[in-house]
């Protein structure tokens, strides 16, 4: 198989999930906009196509050499798709928000004063940090159960309903990509000043896990949850 400007990259992520970390590189969305072909973002962005669908099939033919045990969630249960995003993501998010808002605290306090850009990094973690949490809350006590239900007793009544909710879910999953977008400019691509103390190394360490683990998060929902409904 060899991918071309007419593939999306949501669909090159499931069939190739480490084309996520190329695809970071050059800033192209697999997730919140995943779904448009490549060709388009190699156009607004201004990027040699050529060279990257070189580097893009290339590394799949070594890694497709490799073995790897990749999860074909588009032929697995609803249900089971829906308990993973929840053990993993969602139980992730919950337990690191508060603790890396601390670190985000921290250090705006210490270095706010050198490093203004820290003021905007903590107003901005703390939005992404609300907005997360009450998505998590709103998935997991209304629409994971309907989609459940739905999957043990299909009903149109039952998918209208989940289809409303799953589009201002989708909206604001673009809200929390654009805000990861802006916490990696502020941070300059999270990396740390050259005379930074360990909290601010761990702080910047933290977010870019965070940003990779989201991004991850909202291409099962967007790409696969969301569009089997």
């Amino acid at each position: 198989m060899k991918f071309t400007v007419e593939h999306t990259p949501a669909n090159i992520v499931k069939v190739f999930p480490k084309a996520s970390d190329l695809f970071k590189e050059h800033k192209i969305d697999f997730c919140c906009g995943g779904n448009r072909p490549l060709k388009e973002s190699f156009e607004e962005k201004g990027l040699d196509e050529n060279f990257i669908l070189s580097e893009l099939n290339t590394s799949f033919e070594k890694w497709n050499k490799e073995d790897h045990d990749v999860v074909d969630w588009d032929a697995k249960p609803l249900a089971e798709l829906v308990d993973h995003i929840r053990h993993n993501h969602h139980a992730y998010l919950m337990e690191e928000l508060p603790a890396l808002g601390q670190f985000v605290t921290k250090v705006y306090s210490r270095h706010g004063a050198a490093h203004p850009e820290l003021r905007e990094l903590y107003q901005i973690y703390n939005e992404f940090r609300v907005e997360m949490e009450e998505h998590t809350i709103k998935e997991e006590n209304e629409v994971f159960p309907l989609i459940k239900q739905y999957e043990q007793e299909p009903s149109e009544e039952l998918l209208i309903q989940i289809r409303s909710a799953n589009g201002d879910l989708e909206d604001e999953h673009s809200s929390v990509g654009d805000m990861l977008k802006k916490m990696r400019e502020i941070t300059g691509e999270f990396i740390p000043p050259a005379n930074a103390c360990g909290s601010y190394q761990i702080t910047y360490a933290r977010l870019a896990e965070l940003e990779e683990d989201t991004f991850q998060h909202i291409h099962l929902e967007n790409n696969v949850l969301f569009a089997r409904l």
